[in-house]
């Protein structure tokens, strides 16, 4: 409260002074040499922060940006210029309908080598629950060009496709060719003299080579010494080769390099766009798993997943699980296939509303969807 006149009221004697009001008294002044010294500290701390908001503004730092991408259903279609084609299309055999969703997901990302970021970019990407800050070395190796990258992505996506078809035909018991030809004999080692270059391996100790078993799985079966009888298909001629096996690293090897290929019965043809890596091969191979069995396979279900696959079936884990599931979660899926080696990196991350999927192997989530149609219970993460 004021005193009449407007001046501020004092206390009496020997009281206190209310907090912000001082005493009138004599008023010390700075002298001019110490004014221009203060002035200067000021003036030297104002340049500091304008030269660091400068260099934080304009110098990139070695950081990708990880979100959620776009997300695919296998089982629907994709828009091209010439109109909208099956993503998964199967043709030389009977395909059955199907419904619901089986999606794909993805991971964009912001930043590489020649799209970089700076500081404050990178502080309000890893202030959003929803996006990751990842060395940029995790997608871009050093001595890398972004261009070299995005090549390798697309073989490995390619590569994906190819793999899913052969487990997902695997899968389904239906017959195809599983051809492991030789393109390098190492010298000094048990096939030496004995195997050449364009030999194909067809059988070992008398088991065929197939899609849950090629020749190398079937090599590397064998104790490191032990006498292996490889069956090989040469100019039309078969032949059949007794070597014993030697130690590589605790296997057993004979000392040949294999490249394996197939020869299906009908042709599968998959397009994804602009989209490359390997960890889409899980729901590739269910989208055609569903596509080449009656019944439906997902019950009408919204179902998403990923996972690097296997010919022999077996799943395994892929980077981004976070911004995958917030993807699949965007796009409306309800259920999650979920690489079981992926589990840990889920925690405190699942969105409201998905429920995740354990899975190991191909026929392990084909059998859970089956389940969950049937209204049973499935391993979760």
């Amino acid at each position: 409260m004021a005193s009449p006149g407007g001046r501020p009221p004092w206390n009496p004697p020997g009281g206190r002074w209310r907090l912000g009001r001082e005493r009138p008294g004599p008023i010390a002044r700075a002298s001019p040499a110490a004014t221009r010294r203060r002035q200067l500290t000021l003036l030297l701390a104002a340049a500091g922060v304008a030269v660091s908001i400068v260099v934080a503004t304009f110098v990139s730092v070695p950081y990708v940006i990880l979100g959620p991408g776009p997300s695919l259903n296998t089982l629907g279609t994709l828009g091209t210029r010439s109109g909208a084609k099956p993503l998964i299309e199967i043709s030389g055999t009977r395909t059955y309908p199907t419904s619901g969703h089986l999606n794909l997901v993805t991971v964009s990302y912001q930043g590489g080598p020649q799209d970089s970021f700076n500081i404050f970019t990178a502080l309000q990407a890893w202030l959003t629950p929803r996006e990751a800050v990842v060395p940029e070395q995790e997608l871009f190796p050093s001595g890398q060009t972004q261009q070299q990258v995005t090549h390798q992505d697309t073989l490995a996506m390619v590569g994906s496709q190819q793999t899913a078809e052969v487990a997902a035909l695997c899968e389904l018991r239906i017959k195809f060719a599983t051809v492991d030809t030789v393109v390098m004999v190492e010298r000094g080692m048990p096939a030496t003299g004995l195997l050449r270059k364009g030999d194909v391996i067809t059988a070992v100790d008398g088991t065929p080579v197939t899609c849950r078993a090629d020749a190398g799985a079937l090599i590397r079966a064998r104790r490191p010494g032990a006498p292996v009888v490889l069956t090989i298909s040469r100019g039309g001629t078969i032949k059949h080769f007794r070597l014993t096996t030697v130690n590589a690293a605790g296997s057993a090897v004979v000392g040949v390099h294999v490249t394996e290929t197939y020869r299906f019965p009908f042709q599968v043809k998959i397009s994804v766009g602009n989209i490359g890596g390997p960890s889409a091969g899980l729901m590739f191979a269910l989208g055609i798993v569903a596509k080449l069995s009656p019944g439906n396979l997902t019950g009408g279900r919204f179902i998403a997943g990923t996972g690097e696959i296997s010919a022999d079936g077996t799943v395994s884990p892929i980077g981004g699980i976070q911004q995958k599931m917030a993807g699949a979660r965007d796009a409306g899926a309800t259920i999650f296939l979920t690489p079981a080696a992926n589990c840990p990196d889920t925690a405190g991350a699942v969105p409201a509303g998905l429920r995740l999927v354990k899975v190991s192997t191909l026929a392990g989530a084909v059998h859970d969807l089956q389940v969950l149609k049937a209204g049973g219970s499935v391993p979760s993460c």
